[in-house]
């Protein structure tokens, strides 16, 4: 077995490392096989640097996926359990994600002192199961929106009352119905309904009211929402859109995850300069290969859809009171997604 800590072989400020610690002379098949460790890169949060590393140890010994090993772990000061074990098994998904074959928690002593259990995330089920399309029909100004929070209000004996917002984030309600225009587009209503399982299935939807990063419905450009400032260390940075006052931090502003960017719209800057070296992960996921520098603001433009899915099982339609003029209710409601 060849056993490689990256964040000594692979560190910049000793490029000949690699050349002694991982000669070409080792790659597939030399070992039965290859374990990677990078706890100093994990526990600093050195996003960038751990998976900029993945692709050197890649191309230069050439493992396949089932021949390597993920060494996670350790945490030595108890006083240090809750900030590094949460940043350990975030990397121990990141290994299973990428294929790994086995994965390894050490040492035994850290991880009886503070009662770590490892919960593998569970699996996407059929229910949760999200389909990559768009709404078929174009709906412009005729669908309706109604964005939701969840407020809880206690009323004193004063008359005076607390409110606590029990979400960070609205979540959103669509009735599409009135979109519905002719007998040909209820047929396909019908049939893309039909494909989603009801509400099983979720999909995209053009939101008409709000789809992008600049104001509610402009072009978007490559400084449009701030999405993180740069630390040197982390590289990889969640697509937002902020409401209300303060854009840039003040004011508590309402923070949108975005996680269904339209990727082809997409354009990123650092210090309001395009930035290049980057690429777009899963849930609206900007990874750069490099980390950018420690102050810097990244930016980004794009346009977005909401992921959705129909709020009920059933879809009533009737022909005659659809040629009568009315229009058929058909609810959306927006899906939560991890991001």
């Amino acid at each position: 077995m060849l056993l490689a800590f990256t964040p000594t072989v692979l560190d910049p400020q000793m490029p000949e490392l690699r050349r002694a610690n991982l000669p070409v002379g080792w790659a597939s098949p030399a070992f039965d096989r290859l374990q990677l460790e990078d706890y100093d890169w994990v526990t600093s949060g050195a996003g960038a640097q751990r998976h900029a590393a993945y692709l050197t140890v890649q191309q230069r010994l050439n493992y396949p996926a089932a021949q390597q090993d993920y060494v996670s772990g350790f945490v030595l000061l108890a006083a240090n359990a809750d900030a590094y074990w949460p940043l350990i098994d975030t990397a121990l998904d990141e290994a299973a994600a990428r294929g790994v074959n086995q994965c390894f928690v050490w040492a035994l002593p850290q991880v009886m002192r503070d009662g770590y259990t490892r919960i593998a995330p569970p699996k996407e089920d059929d229910m949760q199961a999200f389909d990559d399309v768009l709404y078929p029909l174009a709906l412009g100004r005729d669908a309706s929106c109604s964005p939701e929070f969840s407020t809880s209000i206690a009323v004193t004996a004063s008359g005076h009352e607390r409110r606590g917002s029990l979400w960070s984030d609205a979540r959103l309600h669509f009735d599409v119905g009135p979109g519905v225009r002719s007998e040909a587009e209820l047929g396909t209503l019908l049939a893309f309904f039909r494909a989603r399982r009801g509400a099983a299935r979720g999909f995209r939807f053009s939101d008409p009211f709000d789809f992008s990063s600049n104001g509610m419905t402009g072009t978007p450009t490559m400084i449009d929402q701030l999405i993180g400032v740069g630390d040197g260390l982390t590289g990889t940075f969640q697509l937002v859109k902020r409401y209300g006052p303060g854009v840039d931090g003040g004011s508590e502003p309402q923070i949108r995850p975005i996680t269904r960017p339209r990727a082809e719209t997409l354009t990123v800057s650092i210090n309001g300069t395009t930035a290049t070296g980057w690429v777009l992960q899963t849930g609206g996921m900007v990874h750069f290969t490099t980390a950018p520098p420690v102050g810097a603001a990244i930016r980004a433009g794009f346009l977005f859809d909401v992921p959705a899915r129909f709020a009920e099982d059933r879809l009533n339609v009737s022909g005659a009171a659809f040629l009568a003029g009315e229009a058929p209710s058909v609810p959306l409601i927006e899906i939560r997604e991890a991001s």
